[in-house]
């Protein structure tokens, strides 16, 4: 639309790009596919932002809204119930590894990470601990943009506007097999070394002070770095040895994104709090949650107790309407377990394209995966600020899309293209996928 840039302040967005363009409007969906305002169709590569995980086209959860908006369309969950919620946190605490049980609901992932750091210090105060206070978190880990979560993150490019942060922000490396800087002939030994650079970090700030580690179980921002073996059994022990609070921030990695409902029930380990979002509607209403274990809860079980935190649409009727339907939705097609009889295929699908030159490193699990671009293969040079500024900005971006596919291009890290299709993709759109990406890449490396 031509009055786009007028008004509209569009998120994580340079606006002068569309000072003399229009900006591409996208106006319907069904399946896989989206259509623009032209009528041209794309394959969504992204599942819109790894939240459409059911599909484009939901009739179903569009009536589960209305439905829900007809009898009550809002109440809020400070000292009250209402039964869609009620019912939404039993059957999450049903899909939950261990003893998470404890449900409380947010409007998105900043929120559900803001929300499981407040606990961590109030847990800690609340039982005799005052100075556990800090968190552990990774190099270019995204954990979202509210000024507490911002803090976890790290990505210095999104955080230098808003600085001086929440103090107790403390990195660690990634998980980043390809260029891994110990180890990196061994995946199990590079994985322990990770896993001890936390334990490293804890005792370098005192462990009577760290109060959390947040880890994504596949971290999205630098292009899909899957845990190697043994990684988080040992980060496990050492949260255990230290007492801090293990946090799976599963806001892109559950609900089927990996083939299980949580990330953390794929790789087998058991945290003391879950943060989710984005897939638990498949983005047809807003949602997320902290899901925290029975212990976290009890210091707020005295008759004077209460977490004092909350959000005024966090929990809202007809979001939880919706992620009933969609969980429905999940369980009548076992959407999960269509990704894990799918996963082997798309995985192949996508190293196809390790014979072009671009192509350094295919990595991720279930259905998010990344493709790291390099100048040289053998040597694994990647490129510098301008060179990734023009092949990524200059070129892919718009590329990809005018050949039918919407996806990621992205270099918060070393260049990627990143690839979270809806749970019902099928050999088709992997295809689609390999296709257009091997076009558009061989034209890539011909500009280079």
């Amino acid at each position: 639309m031509a009055n786009a840039t007028d008004h509209l302040w569009m998120h994580f967005t340079r606006m002068a790009s569309y000072s003399a363009g229009e900006v591409p409007t996208i106006v319907r969906g069904e399946g896989a596919y989206v259509w623009d305002a032209r009528g041209r169709r794309y394959l969504d590569g992204l599942a819109g932002l790894f939240v459409v995980n059911a599909g484009h086209g939901r009739t179903e959860l569009a009536e589960a809204a209305a439905k829900q908006a007809g009898e009550l369309a809002y109440f809020p969950l400070w000292s009250y119930a209402h039964p869609t919620a009620v019912e939404l946190a039993e059957k999450i605490a049903a899909l939950t590894p261990g003893d998470l049980n404890r449900v409380f609901f947010t409007t998105g992932g900043s929120e559900a990470v803001e929300a499981a750091w407040k606990l961590a210090r109030a847990y800690f105060k609340r039982t005799g601990r005052p100075n556990k206070h800090k968190v552990v978190s990774r190099y270019i880990a995204y954990h979202g943009t509210s000024m507490g979560a911002l803090s976890i993150t790290g990505l210095p490019g999104i955080k230098s506007d808003f600085e001086p942060l929440v103090p107790g922000g403390i990195k660690v490396p990634n998980t980043n097999f390809y260029r891994a800087p110990e180890h990196g002939d061994d995946a199990e030994a590079f994985g322990r070394w990770a896993a001890e650079e936390i334990g490293r970090a804890i005792e370098r700030e005192g462990p009577d002070t760290v109060a959390a580690v947040f880890l994504e179980p596949v971290q999205n921002s630098g292009g899909c770095f899957p845990p190697p073996p043994g990684y988080f059994a040992r980060v496990r022990e050492i949260c255990d040895a230290y007492d801090v609070l293990l946090v799976s921030d599963e806001v892109i990695c559950s609900w089927g994104r990996l083939g299980e409902y949580f990330g953390a029930t794929r790789y087998g380990y058991q945290p003391d709090i879950i943060t989710t979002a984005k897939g638990i509607t498949s983005g047809y209403a807003p949602l997320g949650a902290m899901i925290a274990s029975d212990r976290l809860m009890e210091p707020f079980l005295t008759e004077t107790g209460m977490f004092a935190h909350g959000v005024t649409f966090g929990g809202h009727p007809v979001s939880c309407a919706v992620a009933l339907a969609n969980l429905e939705v999940f369980a009548r097609e076992d959407l999960v377990g269509h990704v894990r009889a799918n996963e082997d295929a798309f995985r192949s699908t996508l190293e196809k394209l390790h014979d072009l030159p671009i192509v350094g490193d295919v990595r991720g699990d279930g259905y998010f995966y990344g493709i790291e671009l390099v100048k040289d293969k053998t040597t694994r040079e990647t490129f510098d600020e301008a060179e990734s500024e023009r092949l990524l900005r200059g070129f892919l971006s718009t590329a990809l899309f005018d050949a039918g596919l919407y996806c990621r291009a992205d270099d918060r890290g070393d260049p990627v293209v990143q690839l979270a299709p809806p749970l019902i993709a099928e050999q088709q759109q992997f295809d689609e996928i390999e296709q257009i990406l091997r076009a558009v890449l061989t034209e890539a490396w011909s500009r280079l």
